[in-house]
């Protein structure tokens, strides 16, 4: 922790009058004017003492909520705690620098002697991934303002970040078409007949088989095998030439989205990518592909492995989709866009091409 000061426009004036004041006493040697010079320079070297105090003995924790998504304003506390046993700390102004997600400054008017104080305030992470070594900055210019006394304090910990989850240009027409698909898709997949057995109390009627009623005199009821559960398979493909990073970022930012509002309608989400394969809610939750999100850049040189279950509606995104109509993936939804308030689509097996525009 550095401490710096710098002189404010009263500290400028109060140390022009000292000089003006001593020159006069010197001058004229004035013991009257010798007593205010000395007044002025010891109330100029004690409010550098009291202000250096103040500052000393300063812990600072940094709470943020567990899942934090780019672009959303989210709360988080700063707890500051006052370690010295003997002196209040006053006046005392805390700014984040840019990592932090701060941009308002955070005013403490005072912090009692072995005591901690909380505060409240909203945070906003501008991109994805993990944010590291976090400074803040403690000023203060108590008692009489002469200076501004600085002390930058760093937090080492890792803060990750989520894509955003929030909707965007495009996106919420995306998702209604892709749901629209979907629904389409698994038309007509269940209810196929497992068994005839006897009526149950309070059990609708709608299902009962009056032929075997009749045929042994008591009420018998259809009963069906369970409906085909959806799968949705998002493919995100990482090979990616260094001149459409921008549309991979805009990929990831989708990927997310889909993934988060599928996920709250209960639907079983498949998501892929070339190093990674996750089922939930089965293997893991919706954080878990969040995290890798959060984390996964660009990947070079690795093929599109085959596809998975082929009874799930599969959407890819892609630069590059012959290479996915090679490796077998003749059914999925294939997305490829510059930008994706104007989407456009490359796919076989779920019919015509799909257009979003904003």
């Amino acid at each position: 922790m550095a401490l710096r000061h710098q002189v404010t426009v009263g500290g400028l004036l109060f140390t022009f009058t000292i000089s003006l004041v001593g020159v006069a006493a010197f001058v004229s040697a004035n013991n009257l004017l010798f007593l205010l010079f000395a007044a002025l320079l010891s109330t100029l070297l004690v409010s550098g003492f009291v202000s250096r105090l103040s500052l000393s003995g300063l812990e600072l924790d940094f709470v943020l909520s567990e899942h934090i998504s780019a672009r959303a304003r989210t709360s988080a506390r700063i707890l500051i705690r006052n370690s010295k046993s003997w002196m209040p700390s006053f006046s005392i102004h805390l700014a984040g620098s840019p990592d932090t997600g701060m941009s308002s400054v955070v005013y403490f008017p005072s912090i009692p002697r072995n005591a901690t104080v909380e505060e409240g305030v909203e945070v906003l992470f501008t991109r994805r991934g993990i944010y590291r070594e976090n400074s803040f900055q403690f000023s203060t210019r108590f008692p009489f303002g002469f200076t501004e006394r600085r002390i930058r304090v760093r937090l080492r910990r890792e803060i990750l970040v989520y894509p955003s989850i929030g909707p965007q240009s495009g996106f919420e027409a995306l998702l209604q078409a892709l749901s629209g698909e979907i629904q389409a898709y698994y038309r007509g997949r269940g209810h196929d007949f497992y068994r005839i057995r006897p009526y149950e109390a309070l059990e609708s009627a709608r299902h009962v088989d009056w032929k075997a009623t009749a045929h042994t005199g008591d009420l018998q009821v259809r009963e069906f095998a369970q409906e085909q559960e959806q799968l949705i398979e998002i493919f995100l493909d990482l090979e990616v030439a260094p001149e459409r990073l921008e549309w991979f970022e805009q990929a990831v930012d989708c990927c997310a989205f889909l993934v988060w509002h599928v996920s709250e309608r209960g639907a079983r989400v498949r998501f892929r990518t070339q190093d990674f394969d996750l089922t939930f809610p089965e293997e893991g939750d919706v954080y878990t592909i969040l995290k890798y999100l959060a984390e996964t850049s660009p990947l070079k040189g690795k093929a599109p492995p085959a596809p998975g279950d082929e009874r799930s509606f599969k959407i890819v995104f892609t630069t590059i989709p012959d290479r996915f109509l090679a490796a077998g993936w003749t059914s999925a939804r294939m997305l490829d866009t510059d930008a994706f308030g104007s989407a456009g689509s490359t796919g076989t097996g779920t019919g015509e091409n799909l257009h979003h525009r904003s």
